[in-house]
């Protein structure tokens, strides 16, 4: 199940999203202007989608995995491939957009940075 996160993931939410991958991966869509994300599902696209359809725009909107087990961001994913955007790479290349990013997947599953 695809759920968009705007505040701190409660214990059901997690349960939701983890449906497809189980404990180890949850698959994720970080708006990094709005501040929010979508998670869950079999690929980061369809998170991506969920975004779009709430007023996300797309060049804000990157890929990111969260291991629920590991407490760990990780930043590989197809959408992430963006020529314009200098970033020629499944995983992001800029160093303070994925800090951004891990800022706003900590900040939902209540982790310290």
């Amino acid at each position: 199940m695809i759920l968009i996160i705007r505040e701190r993931v409660t214990p059901e939410q997690m349960a939701q999203m983890s449906e497809t991958f189980g404990e180890t991966l949850i698959k994720l869509a970080v708006d990094v202007e709005r501040g929010i994300l979508a998670g869950g599902g079999e690929l980061h696209a369809d998170c991506e989608q969920a975004l779009l359809e709430d007023g996300s725009r797309q060049s804000d909107i990157w890929g990111a995995d969260w291991y629920p087990l590991e407490c760990k961001v990780g930043f590989e994913s197809l959408i992430n491939i963006r020529p314009k955007q200098n970033n020629r790479f499944m995983e992001i290349q800029d160093a303070a957009l994925r800090a951004r990013i891990e800022a706003i997947v900590r900040q939902a599953f209540e982790v310290e940075v």
